[in-house]
């Protein structure tokens, strides 16, 4: 079995610690927490794999808390969470030798990605600006709601809405959710997918589309015309299978491509998430807002 990743997370905020203590160990880590920088020195017997550590603490703040670390593990990754207008004070910390430094509110997919690079550049002592492959960075088919395509609209919805309301956050930390799910068979094909926008123009009545005559080009409808058609063709649709309603499958890419044969494709393709695959098999979604975190995590 794969050892866990070990997360300290250092925080005052006991919210903010139980809330990402959660999403942490539903994305496969171990955590241990500390409510202040002496805490989190007397959990170091414990031997964490990353610290990620608040910079703003009373009594004794991020930086202090940093120095100290350093002195008891030296070369434990640590990963500085700073404020609003505390950019300044992290960049300090990353000159003193920190891993990394995330502002807040911070995504908690973003912050599972900077653990897991901080992880491996003490596990495997890799260069923090290797280029990494998709499957680094995807979301796992584990991680992304499915559904079979003989469920209705209506359990897709609901489906839908959790797969993309922030079901655990803070002011600090946010989970963004994925914003559509994937669509199989019974025999767990991949089929296709279900977005919102499949859902809108699943309401959209026929003859809105048909064609005009010519003299109607210019055709303005009325308030009352509207009045009503929203919650009508909602309802209506409520029992219809999700496979009648779904888009075809997104392109797909092999979990080893580079993130720029990744970012090529979106761009060629002008979609905004991909189904990744390994060894023939569905193994996650690699979507636009993971290029983009690991864009920002390779700027100087």
């Amino acid at each position: 079995m794969t050892k866990k990743t070990r997360v300290l997370m250092v925080d005052d905020e006991a919210q903010f610690r139980e809330t990402t203590r959660k999403l942490l160990e539903k994305k496969g880590f171990e955590t241990l927490m500390a409510a202040n920088g002496r805490e989190a020195l007397s959990q170091m017997d414990k031997h964490p794999d990353v610290v990620v550590l608040d910079i703003r603490m009373p009594d004794m703040d991020g930086n202090e808390t940093l120095e100290e670390i350093q002195k008891h593990s030296p070369g434990l990754p640590v990963i500085m969470l700073t404020g609003h207008g505390a950019d300044r004070s992290a960049k300090k910390a990353l000159v003193h030798g920190a891993f990394d430094y995330l502002s807040k509110p911070c995504d908690i997919d973003l912050l599972a990605s900077r653990i897991m690079d901080a992880s491996a550049q003490k596990d495997m002592a890799i260069d923090r600006d290797e280029e990494r492959k998709v499957e680094d960075v995807m979301i796992p088919l584990a991680e992304y709601t499915q559904l079979n395509e003989n469920r209705t609209v209506a359990e897709g919805v609901a489906e839908l809405k959790r797969s993309f309301t922030p079901r655990m956050h803070t002011s600090r930390i946010m989970e963004t959710g994925h914003r559509s799910l994937l669509v199989f068979d019974t025999a767990g094909n991949l089929k296709g997918i279900l977005s919102i926008m499949d859902l809108l123009e699943g309401i959209m009545p026929g003859y809105l589309s048909a064609a005009k005559p010519s003299t109607a080009d210019s055709l303005q409808y009325s308030p009352m015309f509207w009045t009503g058609m929203f919650t009508r063709e909602v309802r209506q649709l409520a029992s219809t299978p999700v496979g009648d309603l779904m888009s075809p499958a997104p392109p797909s890419i092999d979990a080893q491509a580079n993130l720029m044969e990744a970012a090529y494709a979106m761009v060629h393709n002008r979609c905004r998430r991909m189904v990744v695959f390994r060894d023939g098999q569905v193994a996650g979604v690699i979507r636009e807002q993971d290029l983009f975190f690991e864009l920002e995590r390779l700027l100087p």
